[in-house]
């Protein structure tokens, strides 16, 4: 299975994966969002270690339970050969309806394929009033015309 673009990146094709990854996560489908790791991928998640699809399926089905109207955005911050490094912060409120937005960076190596091998995410959570939210849109893919994590002074 090949997933492009394939490395080594560029500067537009790591933007591309980078916005494919955010369009997968916004749609928060754990077993399809695992479809872009390799059937082996490592993850280091905050302080959990992950192994493999159905373990990175399963992390999500949790996480996605517990944040709630999650919405994230990403944006590319290195790249060179088949490596992109991310920052990114999404916004979600968990089941007593307080908000956090969560601010992180993750380090991506991917298979020839294109298929994600390893993910290291680094991540911290802010609360924050229902007032100082950024993220308006309809759950699901971001709009392409809403700012951007630069854009937004994040």
């Amino acid at each position: 299975m090949s997933r492009p673009p394939l490395p080594p990146f560029t500067a537009e094709t790591a933007a591309q994966k980078a916005r494919m990854a955010e369009d997968a996560w916004n749609s928060r489908d754990p077993h399809k969002v695992a479809l872009a790791y390799t059937p082996d991928s490592v993850w280091r998640n905050r302080a959990e270690f992950i192994q493999g699809r159905d373990a990175i399926a399963a992390f999500l089905t949790r996480k996605w339970g517990r944040e709630l109207e999650y919405r994230l955005i990403k944006e590319v911050w290195a790249h060179q050969g088949n490596r992109i490094a991310v920052r990114f912060a999404y916004e979600w409120r968990d089941d007593s309806s307080q908000w956090f937005r969560s601010y992180g960076n993750e380090n991506w190596e991917f298979d020839q394929a294109g298929l994600m091998a390893r993910r290291i995410a680094s991540i911290n959570d802010l609360p924050i009033a229902e007032s100082d939210r950024k993220y308006h849109w309809p759950l699901g893919r971001r709009p392409d015309d809403h700012p951007s994590l630069s854009d937004l002074g994040l």
